[in-house]
């Protein structure tokens, strides 16, 4: 496991420590959740802009929830 070393200024060192005690947690556990939830970002957006990309080009229907039901 590598060991990073961040530098931070003095406002995001009291932002860090009130979400530390906030949510219980210790920096570290902060930091990388932080990290996950960018990555789940990245990959809702490129959902999104493949979803966008088929609907410019007519590529998507919908289904209807009686439809559903009926199958």
């Amino acid at each position: 496991m590598g060991v990073i070393s961040i530098r931070f200024n003095s406002d995001e060192e009291k932002i860090l420590k009130k979400l530390s005690d906030y949510f219980h947690e210790d920096r570290s556990a902060l930091i990388k959740k932080s990290l996950v939830d960018l990555y789940e970002n990245v990959l809702d957006l490129n959902t999104i802009t493949r979803y966008e990309e088929r609907e410019k080009k007519k590529k998507v229907s919908f289904t209807t929830a009686e439809d559903i039901l009926k199958n």
